[in-house]
């Protein structure tokens, strides 16, 4: 009787084959009319474009929302959406909240209690080079 292997498919992880970008689409909500949408205003007209060119992988969506302060949603691939209120911040401010989603996965901030995470948990424990045979030179 001829051995079979066990048939499993490997799980994905991010990182490992191919780094995935976790976030899939940026909307920005802006109004003409709001003095807290300035900088919103300013970021679409000079750098939006830069950003969309950098970033060819996200879809950008641009929407006007009159009377209403500008945001910034971020959509991503596990289905989860985190929208920032940019109100009154200036260009500069909105391209590092518009960078910020971009490098976020979308998940709820854990605390973390081991120093390490991982899938895949180890027998041995963590190698340190302080524990082991000492060598005596």
């Amino acid at each position: 009787m001829p051995l079979a292997g066990i048939r499993t498919v490997a799980k994905a992880q991010n990182g490992v084959g191919a780094f995935i970008l976790q976030c899939r689409r940026l909307d920005f909500h802006y109004c003409d009319w709001a003095g807290s949408s300035r900088g919103m205003n300013a970021f679409i007209r000079s750098s939006l474009s830069n950003f969309a060119k950098a970033n060819p992988q996200i879809e950008i969506r641009v929407s006007p929302r009159p009377h209403n302060h500008p945001t910034i949603v971020g959509h991503y691939i596990n289905g989860r959406q985190v929208e920032l209120d940019v109100r009154n911040l200036d260009k500069a401010g909105i391209r590092e909240k518009a960078w910020f989603l971009r490098n976020t996965s979308g998940e709820k901030e854990k605390r973390t209690t081991k120093p390490v995470t991982s899938l895949n948990e180890s027998v041995r424990g963590i190698w340190s080079p302080f524990h082991g045979a000492r060598i005596k030179i």
